[in-house]
């Protein structure tokens, strides 16, 4: 039978129907598919009809929203996936059915909320609008979550048949996925050995869940045990708080009193555990700290006891969890038996004994083996008072009575000497529902003819008795204990005794799974209210079954051998709480109706407290929270704040709220203030709101969403004036009026503008906003940084030019005939250019009296000029510009005056390079000229500058030294790594904005090529690496002196003062610069304000952290700074080109601290070792104390501690020597002349160990001519005396000193290896400064008794732990579990 296509319509208000051959449609929609819509709408206009289905060809053309739904509200769904195909039209509150449909929840008991996005707000149920306008993509995936709503699950939706569903919603492709819990869904819970079959809803459970704070499963595992003990739970529900006594927030009672409440009446899947632990006296940072379960109840019974002195529940842990037992040393001559009494709260159970191969099978094993007494015999027997001598004798433990509540701990956690590890032993323990104790009271021992059982015949806890002092002092106590007594009857009625009173049962596993570095806790308890037992896994509750219990029993496949591996995961029972099962004193839960009337009061409050947190998270979901800017009308800065305003709230309510937010109540009235669209981003007012004063923000903003793609700006006028109105679709635009006469740019004015305007029209626009002509009018726009573009052609629109939302021009109309010059050759565009490359700096000066100046330097004439210059900055009558002119003047003057000076010091340098002054080894030999180049005029408005002459011989004291000038703070390295990553490709443009090419050829990042001084000229030349690290490249010479043509970059500075940044009473200078400036022309300009030349000073760059890093790389611009950042100028030497800064530690290789840091100093690429060692000097005796002659000391490398290469006199830094930034040398004293002569020679430090006095010599330093063992072998036997045939070596491990315990060094070492050179394994000795031990193997060590070598064991601890040299296991450091009475723990100022 042919299927018919049915199409409703209808026609004069009639309904007809229509039948179309399916045939027919098929080839319609074949042929003509691009024209059937088109067709069926014309044929019902036709007609005049309205169709109201009209799917064949509309439904299948419309786009598709793919949803992928995470359902979070359990365990058992949260790896499933729900995936709903939806029409782009689909409405939200549709989606909300349709997701309710297929996961099978009651529509609107459940939330739903982007699952890509974080702290996000849930989608509006109620809303209309559809997915598309809802921020869906079709095409694309949308993730979203299903999540609780307030707190409380989803409610499970009755199954209901689906032939009764709406045709429409079968056709909406939502694709089919299985709910059920076989198919398309993991366990709840995932482990190597655990899984639950399954998972259940609260509803269903009845039980609340507790949140995990970040590590607090131990502490939630103990809370729902105790909840779950009727006895205890009823307990704390009896007692009452009083408030006027205690604050509640300290109270620990009363937070877990509120605790049970909350976890018997809430409706939530779970609650937090933040109250409880604060009461405990925790911050924050103990929810990140493992504890110990049976720790955390130990510690915690004592904090309620001591809490709940002189009240009922004073004795209540003792009545419920409290036990007695003996501890008993039985002679077995006399039967004279000594014994104390103990109290317990728990019995320790081992799993596996110490040593024993096998662990115990079963709880009544490890019991067993508890109780079981040890002989005392051989040299461990046992002093009888009776026989007065030593006897046999049998020490064991009997239990007196038991307690209610019967915890056993099951001790997993050991330690492994083999290892010196902590480990878990996952062996398996069976336990049993029901734990019969009667074995294990008083257990029958073999007894001499006189020896009886007995008790305390005197003392209470402790004394000593035989057969005939019986009696019965413990029957008097056990009528008021809680406990199960035992009297002292005979055996036969201890036989006779019912097995029920001694029988337990299991109610409570805590059960651990992970290993002894970490793991996790959770609970398995049973409920006495219908015997179902639940597993309580923090925020988790779902029910188990016995077969679930008896899966933490433990065990793992497989030999593990001694001990189970340290860090082998595993989950498996950790402590068992019994009950005992006693009809007359079992109790139930109190029920709600039964609560005492102070707890009625708490759950009332708490229901109050939970309906207003209800409410006000209701009121969250509806607040609109969107970034709120203003700027302040007198400040003119940009204020901003976060705007939370109501969805039902309307503009006038928000604009009022914004305005009281910003707290300009008092600058400007509300009514000139007002609210508009703004992206803060481009700086665009997108639109305002005219007209809609009334309509609520949640229509206004598009509703309540977690970010908006838009802010909000609070903009104000005065009162004369109007708000100008913001239109969709206009372009804002910043207008700069360009003043050519004064040279000056005017602050912004804002025009707005339409894309489709004409340069002409917009010209026109400008004049109206300004006040300027428009003829002459020249627009320049820049797009971006350094992106200036004249807008000249007048027909071109805006947006062909290049117009954007948020726009900035600069525009000039004059009569200057700097129209007739080609654009970037004009004024104009010099001073855009310097407008948009001109940053703003704070400089700190150095702190500096005029006389201070006078010392630092020997030239009068440098001397004055500096020091007027300096004196000028400070005062307040003479402008900087002033300052500036009549400085640089000076010093130009002085410059031409002094040229010819420097030819002849160039002349002198190269006469007299063999003097060894390493300070003008820079100087290239071979380029005479460079010194005549003129220097670099990198002034302020035009004028040249420029310094005195080469100040090396001026300055001589300043050149040695500068480690007295906060040489610590220096770290070149970390700043050359920081502008390393500048713009290297800004240029230095000249007034033709052409490049200017360095003098190489090569731009300021190359590897350049330079020569040694005339000591070196017939060496290879080698390539110099160093000028990454610091220096300048040869574009300048030694000072930082541009030789290429005249610059013009801005530069101008002005006082500044800022006491609460800079410090009080600090020179601070405000340097507006131009970026494009090197640090050497920058150094030159700041001169005139420091007081010295700029080799006299260094620059540190402050960064956020108020760490200072040097800029030493003089031909570096300052591109890589920016607005507001700040400079600290420091008095000293800067680091020329090939110069680095060294740090010298002294090698003390016999003392315990074999590292001492002496000095700062400066080496030079070119410099010798001898040359280097000649500076040391005086520093090292000026600073130091140190007066050493120059061949009673040498410098070596420094690794870490390690003392290595030796360097030799003749040796060249950065030919022969590897230097760099920061670089770290050691400095050895030499008791001789040093013997080290070649390179090819071998320093090794050795030290003797005498095994005969337990002691090690101090170090000797052996020089070998060759690798040879044989040879190092008699060299130490020249030096010790040992015979060659006797003599031992082995090399020492670890760091310098390589320290090791003398009760380890003669077994723990590798001696006498059978190698025959010292390069090879296992020595692998190739470099200076290895460790030799040696010894005679003829002597045997010391033989010790063991209180000499525990004695010599904790001296040789307390040593190594001092010098920190012995590397062992060192887990990180546990912190102790204490729980605070006073509501917190005490500070101690001098505790670590």
């Amino acid at each position: 039978m042919t299927k018919k296509y049915f199409i409703c319509v209808t026609l004069g208000g009639r309904g007809a129907c229509g039948n179309v051959s399916r045939l027919a449609v098929e080839s319609s929609l074949r042929e003509q598919r691009h024209c059937v819509k088109r067709k069926w709408l014309w044929l019902c206009k036709q007609m005049k009809v309205s169709y109201f289905v009209l799917q064949i060809e509309s439904a299948a053309e419309e786009p598709r929203v793919l949803c992928i739904v995470q359902d979070t509200t359990n365990a058992k769904t949260v790896n499933e996936r729900l995936t709903l195909n939806l029409p782009a039209s689909t409405s939200l509150s549709k989606l909300y059915e349709d997701v309710a449909q297929k996961a099978g929840y009651v529509n609107g008991t459940f939330e739903l909320a982007w699952g890509n996005i974080s702290d996000v707000a849930p989608l509006d149920q109620a809303s209309e609008m559809s997915l598309v306008e809802s921020g869906f993509e079709p095409g694309k995936r949308n993730f979203l979550q299903l999540s609780d709503k307030d707190g409380e699950q989803p409610q499970i939706a009755s199954v209901t048949d689906s032939s009764g569903l709406d045709d429409s919603s079968q056709d909406r492709f939502i694709g089919p996925l299985p709910r059920d819990g076989t198919v398309g869904c993991s366990s709840d819970y995932s482990s190597p050995s655990y899984s639950y079959s399954s998972i259940l809803n609260k509803s269903e459970t009845g039980y609340v869940g507790l949140v995990n704070q970040a590590m607090t499963c131990y502490l939630n595992s103990l809370l729902q045990t105790l909840f779950m003990t009727p006895e205890f739970r009823n307990a704390l529900y009896n007692w009452e708080f009083e408030e006027s006594e205690e604050d509640p927030v300290t109270s620990i009672p009363y937070q877990l009193q509120r605790l049970f409440v909350l976890l018997q009446t809430s409706k939530k899947r779970a609650i937090e555990t933040t109250d409880v632990t604060r009461s405990f006296g925790w911050d924050s940072s103990e929810a990140w700290q493992q504890h110990d379960v049976q720790e955390l109840c130990r510690v915690m019974f004592d904090a309620l006891e001591q809490k709940w002195k002189q009240t009922e529940q004073a004795d209540l842990i003792n009545q419920l969890y409290q036990g007695k037992l003996k501890d008993y040393v039985r002679c077995l001559e006399c039967g004279y038996e000594s014994w104390r009494i103990d109290t317990y709260l728990d019995i320790p159970l081992v799993i596996r004994p110490f040593g024993a191969s096998q662990a115990f099978g079963s709880v009544e094993e490890a019991l067993q083996a508890f109780i079981q007494p040890e002989t005392l015999d051989g040299p461990n027997q046992y002093f009888c008072e009776r026989c007065k001598k030593k006897c046999d004798a049998r020490k064991g433990l009997r239990f007196l009575h038991f307690p209610y509540l019967l915890t056993l701990q099951l001790k997993r956690f050991d330690f492994d000497y083999t290892t010196m590890h902590r480990i878990k032993l996952n062996d398996r323990m069976t336990f049993p529902e029901e734990l019969d104790m009667s074995p294990f009271i008083d257990l029958e021992d073999e007894k001499s003819p006189q020896t009886e059982s007995c008790t305390d015949s005197g003392a209470e806890n402790e004394g000593s008795c035989h057969s005939d002092q019986m009696s019965n002092d413990f029957s008097t106590d056990d009528g008021v204990d809680e406990g199960i007594c035992l009297d002292s009857t005979s055996a036969t009625e201890r036989v006779l005794k019912p097995k029920t009173s001694l029988t337990f049962e299991l109610f409570s596993v805590m059960v651990h799974s992970g290993s002894a570095a970490g793991g996790h806790y959770y609970a398995c308890i049973k409920s006495f209210s219908d015997g179902q037992w639940y597993s309580f896994n923090d925020q988790h509750v779902s029910k188990i079954t016995q077969d679930d219990i008896r899966k933490t029993y433990g065990g793992s496949s497989g030999s593990r051998g001694y001990y189970s591996s340290a860090f082998a995961s595993s989950t498996n029972a950790y402590m068992l709480i019994y009950r005992l099962k006693d009809p007359s004193r079992n109790a139930k839960y109190l029920d709600v109706e039964d609560f005492p009337e102070h707890i009625k009061r708490l759950v009332q409050r708490e229901k109050e407290s939970e309906e207003q947190e209800k409410r006000q998270r209701e009121i969250e979901r509806n607040t609109c929270k969107i970034k709120l800017f203003c700027m302040h009308p007198f400040k003119m800065m940009m204020m901003e704040n976060k705007l939370e305003v109501h969805k039902d709230k309307t503009l006038r309510e928000a604009t009022e709220m914004a305005y009281k937010l910003m707290d300009i109540e008092g600058t400007v009235p509300l009514n000139c203030c007002r609210l508009v669209k703004y992206d803060e981003f481009h700086e665009y007012l997108e639109r305002s709101y005219e007209g809609e004063e009334d309509m609520p923000m949640g229509l206004l903003l598009g509703g309540v969403k977690s970010s908006y793609m838009f802010d909000l700006l609070l903009e104000t006028r005065r009162p004369d004036q109007a708000f100008q109105p913001y239109k969709p679709g206009e372009v804002m635009v910043k207008v700069h009026v360009v003043d050519l006469k004064s040279e000056t740019i005017a602050a912004p004015v804002s025009v707005r503008a339409y894309l489709n305007q004409t340069i002409t029209e917009f010209k026109q626009l400008i004049a109206q906003a300004t006040g300027l002509s428009a003829e002459p009018m020249r627009v320049v726009l820049e797009r971006c940084y350094n992106d200036l573009r004249l807008l000249y052609v007048p027909n071109k629109t805006l947006k062909a030019e290049g117009f954007f939302r948020s726009n900035k021009v600069f525009v000039e109309s004059s009569d200057s005939p700097d129209h007739q010059v080609t654009f970037t050759d004009s004024l104009l565009w010099k001073l855009l250019d310097r407008h948009g490359n001109t940053i703003r700096l704070f400089v700190s000066l150095p702190e500096q009296s005029p006389g201070s100046l006078a010392h630092r330097t020997s030239c009068p004439k440098v001397s004055g000029d500096s020091e007027d210059s300096f004196e000028g900055a400070k005062g307040s009558g003479q402008s900087v510009e002033a300052i500036l002119e009549e400085s640089t003047e000076k010093l130009k003057n002085l410059s031409l005056q002094q040229q010819q000076q420097q030819q002849q010091q160039q002349q002198q340098q190269q006469q007299h390079s063999d003097h060894s002054d390493f300070e003008h080894i820079e100087s290239p030999a071979a380029e005479p000229d460079g010194a005549t180049q003129p220097a670099a005029q990198v002034t302020s408005g035009g004028s040249t500058g420029g310094t005195a002459s080469d100040p090396e011989n001026q300055f001589p004291s300043e050149e040695r030294s500068d480690s007295d000038v906060n040489n610590d703070r220096s770290t070149s390295s970390v700043d050359s790594d920081i502008l390393s990553s500048s713009h290297s490709s800004d240029t230095l443009c000249n007034a033709d904005s052409g490049p200017l090419p360095l003098a190489n050829g090569l731009d300021s990042h190359s590897i350049t090529s330079s020569r040694r001084s005339k000591a070196h000229e017939g060496k290879k030349e080698t390539w110099d690496t160093a000028e990454e690290d610091s220096g300048t490249d040869s574009e300048y010479d030694e000072n930082g002196k541009s030789k290429g043509e005249a610059q013009y970059l801005y530069f101008r500075a002005e006082p500044y003062s800022q006491d609460d940044a800079m410090g009080d009473n600090q020179k601070c200078l405000l340097v507006n610069v131009d970026k494009r400036i090197t640090l050497a022309a920058f150094k030159q300009n700041l001169e005139p304000f420091v007081g010295v030349t700029s080799t006299q000073f260094k620059v540190f760059r402050v960064y956020a952290n108020n760490q200072e890093f040097e800029s030493v790389r003089l031909n570096e611009t300052l591109s890589s700074f920016s607005d507001d950042n700040k400079i600290t100028i420091r008095l000293g030497r800067a680091l020329k080109k090939g110069e680095y800064r060294v740090k010298v530690y002294q090698l003390l290789v016999n003392d315990p601290e074999p590292c001492k840091f002496l000095l700062d100093t400066v080496f030079a690429k070119g410099m010798t070792v001898r040359q280097s060692k000649e500076e040391l000097l005086p520093q090292l005796r000026d600073q130091c104390k140190l007066d050493l002659s120059i061949d009673r000391f040498r410098l070596r490398k420094k690794t870490w501690k390690n003392p290595g290469t030796v360097f030799l006199d003749y040796h060249v830094y950065e030919e022969d020597i590897n230097i760099s930034s920061n670089w770290e040398v050691f400095l050895e004293v030499l008791e001789e002349p040093e013997r080290m002569k070649s390179m090819s020679q071998l320093a090794v430090l050795t030290r003797r160990w005498c095994p005969a006095q337990m002691k090690l010599e101090p170090f000797r330093e052996v020089v070998l001519e060759s690798s040879s063992v044989e040879e190092l072998k008699e060299k130490l036997s020249e030096m010790s005396g040992i015979p060659l045939e006797n003599l031992e070596f082995a090399k020492g491990r670890g760091t310098f000193p390589c320290d090791i315990s003398v009760l380890e060094i003669h077994q723990d070492l590798d001696w006498n290896p059978k190698v025959s050179t010292l390069n090879v394994w296992p020595l692998y000795i190739c470099d200076d400064g290895a460790v030799v031990f040696y010894r005679d193997s003829t002597e045997e060590p010391m033989e010790l008794s063991e209180e000499e070598r525990n004695e010599l064991m904790k001296k040789e601890s307390s040593r190594l732990l001092k010098t920190g040299h012995r590397v062992s296991y060192s887990p990180r450091k546990e912190k102790a579990l204490k729980i605070y009475l006073d509501g917190g723990p005490t500070k101690d100022s001098g505790q670590d």
